[in-house]
C-alpha cells in the first residue's frame, strides 16, 4: 500500500483573476489530505472518505473524485484498478484547494504503490490534469500549493515563492455552502465576453495592485497587506462570485478587528479567510457565535518536505 500527502490551501489575492493569467498569492495551509492506495486487479474505483468538513461535500464531489482518478491510473499507464482511502487534518470545505490536496495526495499514493518514483513537477502536472475534472480550466494554483507546499506568487505556468520572516494567523470560516468550482469559472469566462469594458476594468485593477500586495506581504506589513485583501474581495464581488453569506462572514471577521478578510476560492458558497495576527481566537469566536464554523491555521510556514 502506497501513502501521499497534499497540502489544503488559500488564495489571499486575485482568486478567479489568476484563471486568465493575472498573478496571484497563494499559501498552502499547515493542514493535509493523506491517502493510501492499493491495486486491485478487477478494475475497480472503490473510494473510502474519512475526511470531516461541510456537510454533502464528499457526496457532491463523490463522481468527479473517481473520474479524477480514472484520469491518473491513464496517465501513469496502469491497468486495473484501486482501492483509496482518504483522511487527514484537512477538512472538506470548499475554497480550501480539498480536490488538489486529495488529487496530489492520490498521486503521491500511487506513485508509491505501483514503484514510479515520481519527482515533483511530474505529480504537479498529473494533480493539475487531475483538477480539470473538478474546475474545468482550473489555473494550475491549486495544483501548485498542494503538492509544493509555502507561501508563492502564482503565474500561470510559474511560481515564485515569497519569504516571510515568521508564520502567522489566519481564521477561516466556512458558508457551509458546497460551491460549483467549474460552474463559477465558467460564468466568469461567460460574463468576461459579455461585458469586456467593466471586464477589462476588473482586470487591469487586479493585476496593478498585485505587486503592491505581494511587496507588502514580502516585507511583513501585514496591516496594509489586510487592506489589500479587503480591496481584493471587493473586486471579486464585482466579477459576481461572492455571495450574501460570504460577504456576511467579511463583515463579521472585520468587525472582529481581522486586518483583512475575503472570500477563497471558486466563490459562490465555500470560505472566506481572515489575516488574524494576534487576533485569531476573537476573530475565530465572533464568527461562531454567529453560527459558522471556522478552522484556525497558520500560514507562511516552511515547505512540504517533512509531510509527504
Amino acid at each position: 500500500m502506497g501513502h501521499g500527502s497534499g497540502y489544503g490551501k488559500v488564495i489571499l489575492f486575485n482568486d478567479h483573476f489568476v484563471v486568465h493569467g493575472v498573478p496571484g498569492i497563494v499559501a498552502a495551509l499547515d493542514r493535509t489530505t493523506d491517502a493510501a492506495v492499493m491495486a486491485r486487479h478487477d478494475g475497480e474505483i472503490v473510494v473510502y472518505d474519512n475526511r470531516k468538513g461541510t456537510k454533502g461535500y464528499t457526496d457532491a464531489k463523490k463522481a468527479q473524485q473517481k473520474k479524477s482518478i480514472e484520469v491518473m491510473l491513464g496517465l501513469m499507464g496502469v491497468t486495473g484498478g484501486v482501492d483509496v482511502y482518504l483522511s487527514g487534518d484537512l477538512p472538506v470545505m470548499s475554497g480550501l484547494g480539498c480536490s488538489a490536496a486529495s488529487s496530489a495526495a492520490i498521486v503521491r499514493a500511487a506513485s508509491n504503490e505501483y514503484d514510479l518514483y515520481l519527482e515533483d513537477e511530474r505529480i504537479n502536472g498529473m494533480t493539475y490534469e487531475m483538477e480539470k475534472v473538478f474546475a474545468g480550466n482550473p489555473s494550475g494554483i491549486d495544483n501548485t500549493a498542494a503538492v509544493y507546499g509555502g507561501l508563492l506568487r502564482f503565474e500561470k505556468g510559474a511560481m515564485q515563492p515569497i519569504g516571510v520572516m515568521e508564520p502567522f494567523e489566519i481564521v477561516i470560516a466556512d458558508t457551509g455552502i458546497v460551491a460549483d468550482t467549474k460552474a463559477m469559472v465558467e460564468g466568469v469566462a461567460r460574463r468576461k465576453i459579455d461585458e469586456p469594458g467593466k471586464y477589462r476594468r476588473l482586470f487591469a485593477h487586479a493585476e496593478m495592485f498585485e505587486p503592491l500586495a505581494t511587496s507588502n506581504l514580502r516585507r511583513g506589513d501585514l496591516i496594509d497587506f489586510g487592506w489589500d485583501m479587503d480591496d481584493n474581495h471587493k473586486l471579486l464581488q464585482e466579477l459576481g462570485v461572492s455571495s450574501p453569506e460570504l460577504d456576511l462572514l467579511v463583515g463579521i471577521a472585520k468587525d472582529a478587528g481581522a486586518y483583512g478578510a475575503k472570500m477563497t476560492g471558486g466563490g459562490g458558497g465555500g470560505c472566506i479567510v481572515a489575516l488574524t495576527p494576534a487576533l485569531q481566537e476573537e476573530v475565530a469566536e465572533a464568527i461562531e457565535k454567529a453560527g459558522f464554523r471556522t478552522l484556525r491555521a497558520a500560514i507562511g510556514t516552511k515547505g512540504n518536505s517533512s509531510r509527504r
